[in-house]
């Protein structure tokens, strides 16, 4: 009896124990917890979903689509939800594998976050938003999704907008693409989380990431209740998404057509070339008019996700990497067109406009001989027919006086530099500032570069300079190669009287971009200033009212007299009928447009010429600038200057189609369009 009283008690205490700790975690959880569970529960009730705003239109200079949207089904997976399922949501995707007729493997790539080692197709965007793995889902396939949530938990199917590029591949690097917004950049950004559905994309390139912010538009807010298995309740808060500004462009789709026909055609001519590009500006405003390069690519590979295969293939050098712009980004030695600067620097050092030069076949060098282009002969001539027939020893002669002037290999304590500042002056050696990300500087040779280059360098070509290239295969490469590292370990500090004879006329150390070729040909012809491009004009709120104008700023005014500029145009509307480019030009109706250019020819070595023509036009009152450059395309007289024509005939409507009759102008009056397009509600003309 007294051994089951004794059991009794200790019961007792322990019962009376468990509602102590009962009591006293009942008051923790109530009391002292209790403003903190009401606020989690509350947060577990309420669930804050943002709406994606419809992305702004890209628009050319006419109001016509360069980008637009269209809707489409998709149908997204909530990875987070799977995961924290048992079989980590295995019989979900199965089961979605077989309506989408999507097989499952591909399915949890999809899902699959990138990183490095991971191939595509994976999911770029944040982990903890919908990844879309189904586009242009068929209407049965995306109801039965929704009429059986309970098969298909954590996926949703609803109408999206995504972009559409009615132009095809046509300035594909100038319109960019989308990706996902990624967690990193979520939590970087300040505000992001803010402007960013969760589902939204991004701009990754071009006018899309250039102008994404305007384009983008405000996403909208639902704030709603739902119960344990997420259905919804009641809305708590809503707000509407604001679609995004339409981006109206400087480019003319018809002019932007016309280039990219001629490039390809020059790509077809020319086998062995691996790039080319093209560019139209308006002298007046210095808006760009179009804007193409080779390789391009079709921008519609990134809708929807990118392939691994497609992705590689952007990225790779076989394919000549086109993902870019050789407009902007391609850094080539522009050969004699590069004579404008020369020319005009010649002036300003003193030399006499109206003088007399001389034209040998060959100009020698410290006992280095630098030939004419043919090996030509013209005696006695001006600089006006220096420019009209290319006369390479004139130009040699003022580069290495002006080089002996500021001390040779000894250079004085402050060199003039005249040839080399002047480039400068023209905006080469620096990027034009154009609203386009990647964009290069280029290059132009001077002593100070040379030092910077050789103190940089020092220890590598010292090295090479006693093993040499033994990893190249070709032996006279190879030779070569250690030559020119043994030379620059002795003396690489030392500006040569070849490098400034070589810049003179736009070849050696010297590299432009096409776009930089053009803005220098456009403020020589017109009223001197040097403008940074553009390519957006106007941006326009959705109802068709103008948000803000883009203006085209102007640096500053060429250090060149007008009196210099207008005997430097004056020449160089010579070229297509006397000059270098008239075998290009025959035929062609100058006395109806007369057409003012510069072909350019630059060796490479290793590798065929690269091929320029810079022209003008109307040359006695030029309003467009166009310039063509073809990689290993030859002579410019034979590629680029007849790539260029092609252009101005469309322009001007002055060629034939494939049908043998005549084409429209794209500009009927060589003007491109000087008022904004009125927009509609819906984003169009």
């Amino acid at each position: 009896m007294t051994r089951l009283r004794g059991r009794l008690i200790v019961l007792q205490v322990m019962v009376i124990a468990m509602i102590v700790v009962l009591v006293v975690r009942l008051w923790q959880v109530q009391v002292v917890q209790g403003s903190r569970f009401v606020t989690v529960a509350t947060e577990t009730r309420t669930r804050e979903v943002r709406v994606p705003a419809l992305r702004g239109a890209i628009l050319d200079s006419s109001g016509r689509p360069l980008v637009r949207n269209r809707t489409t089904l998709v149908v997204s997976v909530d990875r987070g939800r799977l995961e924290r399922m048992p079989d980590g949501g295995d019989a979900v995707l199965r089961r979605l594998s077989g309506v989408l007729k999507v097989p499952l493997p591909k399915l949890k790539m999809e899902i699959r976050a990138c990183g490095p080692g991971v191939s595509r197709p994976c999911w770029p965007g944040s982990p903890y938003t919908p990844i879309p793995v189904a586009t242009n889902v068929n209407p049965r396939a995306a109801l039965q999704i929704l009429e059986r949530q309970e098969d298909f938990p954590g996926v949703t199917a609803d109408i999206q907008a995504m972009r559409d590029y009615p132009n095809g591949r046509d300035a594909a690097q100038l319109l960019g693409y989308l990706q996902p917004v990624t967690q990193s950049e979520l939590e970087k950004r300040e505000g992001l989380k803010a402007n960013y559905s969760g589902v939204d994309l991004t701009g990754r390139d071009g006018l899309e990431r250039t102008y994404d912010a305007a384009l983008r538009g405000t996403a909208g807010l639902r704030a709603v209740q739902v119960d344990r298995m997420g259905k919804v309740i009641t809305v708590d808060q809503q707000s509407d998404p604001v679609p995004g500004d339409v981006l109206v462009t400087s480019i003319d789709a018809k002019v932007q057509r016309i280039v990219e026909k001629s490039l390809d055609q020059a790509m077809q001519e020319i086998p062995n070339s691996d790039g080319a590009a093209g560019v139209v500006l308006d002298v007046k405003t210095g808006r760009v008019i179009a804007m193409a390069s080779r390789p391009n690519y079709d921008p519609r590979v990134w809708t929807g996700g990118i392939t691994e295969k497609d992705y590689r293939r952007l990225l790779s050098d076989k394919s000549g990497k086109p993902l870019v712009s050789r407009a902007i980004a391609g850094e080539y030695a522009p050969g004699s067109t590069f004579k404008i600067s020369s020319a005009s620097a010649m002036i300003a050092d003193g030399e006499p406009l109206h003088g007399t030069y001389q034209c040998p076949g060959a100009y020698t060098v410290e006992g280095r001989s630098y030939p004419n282009a043919g090996g030509m002969s013209l005696g006695a001539i001006s600089l006006h027919e220096a420019l009209v027939k290319s006369c390479d020893t004139v130009f040699y002669k003022s580069g290495y006086e002006e080089w002996l002037r500021d001390g040779g290999k000894t250079p004085k304590s402050k060199v003039k530099e005249p040839m080399p500042n002047m480039a400068k002056a023209y905006g080469f050696g620096r990027r034009t500032g154009i609203d386009l990300p990647g964009e290069s500087p280029g290059r132009i040779p001077t002593r100070a570069w040379k030092r910077d280059l050789y103190n940089s360098t020092r220890a590598e070509m010292c090295r090479r300079a006693k093993i040499g290239y033994p990893e190249m295969k070709n032996e006279s490469r190879a030779a070569f190669a250690k030559r020119l590292a043994n030379e620059n370990c002795l003396e690489g500090m030392i500006f040569h009287a070849y490098e400034a004879v070589n810049l003179s006329i736009g070849q050696g150390d010297v590299l432009v971009t096409p776009l930089q070729l053009a803005r220098a040909y456009a403020a020589l012809v017109g009223d001197g200033n040097v403008r940074s491009p553009r390519l957006g004009w106007a941006l326009m709120r959705p109802d068709g009212t103008l948000h803000k104008e883009i203006p085209v700023p102007v640096e500053y005014h060429l250090p060149v007299s007008d009196e210099t500029r207008t005997y430097i145009r004056k020449a160089l509307s010579e070229v297509p009928s006397d000059g270098t480019a008239a075998g290009a030009f025959r035929g062609f109706p100058l006395n109806v447009v007369k057409i003012g250019g510069k072909t350019g020819t630059a060796e490479v070595y290793g590798k065929e010429d690269t091929s320029w023509f810079a022209s003008f036009a109307p040359a006695d009152n030029p309003r467009l600038v166009t310039v063509v450059m073809v990689a290993q395309g030859g002579f410019g007289a034979s590629t680029a200057a007849p790539a260029v024509r092609r252009i101005w005939e469309g322009i001007f409507g002055l060629g034939k189609g494939d049908n043998g009759k005549p084409v429209q102008p794209a500009l009927p009056d060589g003007k491109p369009v000087t008022r904004l397009p009125a927009i509609s509600r819906d984003g169009t003309q």
